[in-house]
């Protein structure tokens, strides 16, 4: 489920692209004839169209670069970005530039590689770290490794004492947007209210602020925050799925699901109807993935019961600081193996895993079926002692 809305910034949505990689000249006598390397050029990867020539229309083309980008007028803004790049090879903001008109033009590889440059030279330059932020934060597909690095940028520009008030905003709903992805809930919420202390109608900073307090479990905050989005067009799906999920928690199934079939009435793609199995059906998934576990982790699991359950309990989520999210697929109860249990529970050690969000994780029953099986040995590590950055690490995260 993609969680990403529209962000109010120069910068457009990016696609990939793929590097042309020039042939070896180790590869042999006939590696330099043209027509023994068109062929394998041609399928790594499409030769770009040419750039017309840069018109700066009596400015610099720099200056003409960024007009063109405010225009929107992008193959105009890359081909005087690419001019005021190559007459000004240490200009960072030359290379800002023709980051943002590649990221513009869905040339994604080569806008990482344009913003790099101009930060190489300039590590404080705003606008490249406000590009690269947005570029990793929001426009290339979340995972963990572009979503640090699109808080690493955002936060260093928060942090530079030049950037102008404007960018201020921007620069923190990045953050929000990242941190909120990264799991540092706390953290996201206080960038989303920096944002609307500056700017009170962003709908945008409304959603990651109501999402920062469902991750934290304040559940009434939230409950009334996403009520004041349902209305957005862009946000009123997710806003009435988390509304979902919060009436659930409530006991009021009904109203609850009257808020998810509006969410995926809204946006099909985004809400599928999940494959949930009924109780009986994962409780028999879970003894499945149970029993095909490797010897040594169904012996380490002797004494610790595998349940089934339907949601987090509240006393769970709010066991440590911070909560714990509660779209956890799974949970951990009780202190690793090889540390003294306190008394407090018979047994003091289980595993939880809960089935309405598991099969909202995924799609298919088969998708389910590995989702179960993965959320298991990720407990299982916590038994033995991990912590959650060393089983992402794994692959298990």
């Amino acid at each position: 489920m993609s969680r990403r809305g529209s962000f109010a910034l120069c910068f457009l949505l990016l696609g990939a692209c793929q590097r042309t990689t020039p042939p070896s000249a180790s590869a042999g006598p006939d590696a330099a004839s043209p027509a023994a390397v068109a062929p394998t050029a041609a399928l790594a990867a499409p030769v770009p169209e040419p750039l017309p020539p840069c018109r700066p229309r009596g400015s610099s083309p720099l200056d003409a670069a960024l007009d063109y980008l405010d225009e929107g007028r992008f193959p105009e803004a890359l081909s005087c970005a690419a001019q005021a790049s190559a007459l000004e090879p240490d200009s960072a903001a030359a290379h800002a530039a023709r980051g943002e008109a590649l990221a513009a033009l869905q040339r994604t590889a080569e806008a990482q590689v344009a913003y790099a440059r101009a930060l190489a030279i300039d590590p404080g330059h705003p606008e490249g770290l406000l590009g690269a932020a947005h570029l990793y934060a929001v426009q290339l597909p979340s995972s963990r490794e572009y979503d640090e690095l699109g808080a690493l940028y955002a936060e260093r520009g928060l942090s530079q004492p030049e950037v102008s008030p404007e960018l201020m905003p921007r620069f923190a709903l990045v953050a929000a947007m990242a941190l909120n992805d990264l799991g540092q809930a706390a953290e996201a919420l206080q960038r989303a209210s920096l944002v609307l202390a500056r700017e009170p109608k962003n709908a945008e900073a409304a959603y990651e602020k109501a999402l920062a307090l469902f991750e934290l479990c304040r559940f009434a905050e939230a409950k009334a925050a996403f009520s004041g989005l349902v209305s957005d067009p862009e946000r009123g799906a997710h806003a009435h799925y988390h509304l979902g999920l919060l009436l659930e928690r409530e006991g009021k199934w009904k109203q609850a699901r009257g808020h998810l079939e509006k969410a995926r009435f809204l946006s099909p793609e985004d809400f599928p109807v999940p494959p949930t199995p009924s109780e009986e059906e994962f409780r028999n998934e879970v003894a499945l993935a149970v029993a095909a576990l490797p010897e040594d982790m169904r012996e380490d699991l002797t004494g610790v019961p595998v349940r089934a359950e339907e949601l987090p309990a509240d006393e769970d989520l709010l066991s440590g600081e911070p909560p714990l999210s509660p779209s956890i697929l799974g949970l951990f109860r009780g202190p690793p193996l090889g540390e003294p249990c306190d008394g407090s529970e018979t047994p003091c050690r289980s595993v939880a895993l809960y089935r309405l969000n598991l099969a909202r994780a995924v799609r298919t029953r088969e998708e389910l079926r590995e989702q179960i099986k993965v959320t298991l040995l990720h407990e299982v590590g916590h038994l033995r002692g991990e912590d959650d950055q060393e089983l992402a690490a794994r692959g298990l995260e």
